[in-house]
Parts: structure tokens; C-alpha cells; sequence
């Protein structure tokens, strides 16, 4: 376990490095055959005696912590995988013409798709891979993509599940929206392709420097052996973040995000002035649960 939390912190966030830096214990946490409890006390036991061993054993207890708050959370208000907390906050318009793509791992988005058909492999993901599976760009239910996302999780948690699908729809009522590019995440957490070309063997023989654009290189066949994109990310970006922040910036929405934070927020004293999360806040509620 010292092995782990030493790496734990840098590790968490690339597919490379996820598989052994986390514990893998939560399917064990998720089952109920491992208590939140005799984790933490296992963690206890971890020798620090190198600032990356205490942070790294910090980060874990910090992560144990959040997956209670969440639990709790569900068990307050069990229809919050329903239905979005805060009425005014809505998804992006829906379209069921790209589902099929993404739950096979056929976007024409190489990182995502790789992420997919990872999925589908082993039936977990490490920290990052899971803020940026919903891809909001998309505009696919978000219901639908939960439930499909949670038949293939070995790790299903409902409180953290649904509180994760819900955030990257941008429809917590507390959160601000987040949209993550695949294209800027497979080159910060694959630069060289490792990941990719493993699980998109298509792939291959295309160099580093196209991989995640693959439809620049000259030499392309992309529609032969691998589909085009079936979205043009910068712009399906700029039209959902239009969409999402349409109603966060009314005062009816501040109103009710208020109303929503005194009753789910965290008690930590860091939100701002209309009642949302600051920023520091919500990216400690990225739990996504790797741990």
C-alpha cells in the first residue's frame, strides 16, 4: 500500500499511470465488502515518511471523506438521480445520433474513444477519464449515459455515480459546468499515445503529433478504418457552454443554487456570493470514484 500512496497523487489523473497509483479498492467500498471505516484505518497504517507518502495518504483519507458526503447526500434526496436539484438548470439539447458512437468508442475523438472501449475492457477508470467520459459536447441524455455508464462500472456507486453524470451535465444546481476537450486531455495525459494506440489499434502507424487529430495528417484514411468526428469539438464546445451558463447567470437560478447549497454543500466555508461553489470547492468534489 506504501507503493501506491507514494504515487497516488501525480498518478491519479492518466490512464498510464491510474491502474497502479489508486488503491483499486472501490469496488470493495461499492459492494459493501470493505467498510469506509476499515479503509481508513488501513490507510492509517501507511508509513509517511516522504512528503509524497503523507500527501498521497492525505489525498486518499480526503477522498474516503468525500465518498460519505455524497452517499449522504443520495440518502437525503434519493430522486436527485432523477431530476436536476436546482429546476432552472438544464442540460444541452439532446440528440440520440451520437449514443451508439460513444457507447461503442466511435466518436472520431480518439481519446474519448479510447477511454470507451477501455471501459469496456477492464469496467473502471482512473480520475480524469471519468470527468471527461459524459463529454456534454455531445448533447447525449444524461440519464441515458448514466445508466449505460453504470452497467459497465465493476466500482457503481450510486451517491458519487449520479452526483458525477449530473456534474458534467452541468445540472448539480451548485457546480459550475464543466466541459472537458478530449483532444486537450489525451495530449496532457497520453503525449505519446500509449494509452490510445493500445485501445484504438486503427490507430497505429499514425505519428504522435496527429494522433489526437488524426484527420490533419496527410496521409489520412480516416472514414475507412476509423470514423471522421462526428462533432466539431471547438464548436459543439462554445455552443454548450452558451447553453449551460444561459440560465446561471440569472438571479432566479443564484436564488435556488442557494437554497440547494444550504441543504447539499459542503460545509467547508469557501463559496461564493451567489451561493455556488468556488472553484477550489468544486474541484475537490470531482471525487470520481478511483480512489
Amino acid at each position: 500500500m506504501e507503493n501506491r500512496a507514494q504515487a497516488y497523487r501525480a498518478g491519479l489523473s492518466s490512464p498510464l499511470t491510474g491502474e497502479r497509483a489508486c488503491s483499486r479498492l472501490s469496488p470493495y467500498l461499492a459492494l459493501g465488502t470493505l467498510s469506509a471505516r476499515q479503509t481508513h484505518l488501513m490507510s492509517e497504517g501507511v508509513q509517511t515518511d516522504t512528503v509524497s507518502l503523507r500527501e498521497g495518504r492525505r489525498a486518499f483519507q480526503s477522498r474516503l471523506a468525500w465518498r460519505d458526503h455524497f452517499t449522504q447526500k443520495l440518502e437525503n434526496a434519493p430522486d436527485m438521480q432523477l431530476r436536476a436539484l436546482n429546476p432552472l438548470a438544464c442540460q444541452r439539447p439532446i440528440t440520440d445520433d451520437h449514443f451508439d458512437a460513444w457507447a461503442k468508442g466511435e466518436t472520431g475523438l480518439q481519446f474519448l474513444d479510447a477511454v470507451m472501449r477501455y471501459l469496456a475492457a477492464t469496467g473502471w477508470l482512473n480520475f480524469r477519464a471519468r470527468a471527461m467520459v459524459g463529454c456534454a459536447q455531445l448533447g447525449i441524455d444524461w440519464q441515458r449515459a448514466g445508466q449505460f455508464l453504470a452497467s459497465r462500472f465493476v466500482d457503481y456507486d450510486p451517491g458519487i455515480h449520479w452526483r458525477q453524470v449530473r456534474m458534467q451535465a452541468g445540472l448539480t444546481g451548485i457546480s459550475l459546468p464543466r466541459l472537458y476537450n478530449p483532444i486537450k486531455q489525451g495530449h496532457d495525459h497520453d503525449p505519446l499515445g500509449r494509452f490510445t494506440r493500445r485501445y484504438m489499434p486503427e490507430l497505429t502507424h499514425v505519428p504522435d503529433g496527429f494522433l489526437q487529430k488524426p484527420w490533419k495528417w496527410p496521409q489520412s484514411l480516416l472514414g475507412q478504418k476509423y470514423p471522421k468526428p462526428i462533432i466539431d469539438i471547438t464548436t459543439a464546445t462554445k455552443e454548450a457552454r452558451l447553453h449551460l451558463w444561459t440560465h446561471h447567470k440569472t438571479k432566479s437560478y443564484s436564488d435556488l443554487s442557494g437554497e440547494v447549497m444550504k441543504k447539499h454543500g459542503s460545509r467547508r466555508p469557501n463559496q461564493n456570493r451567489h451561493g455556488t461553489e468556488s472553484k477550489t470547492n468544486a474541484q475537490n468534489t470531482q471525487l470520481n470514484f478511483d480512489l
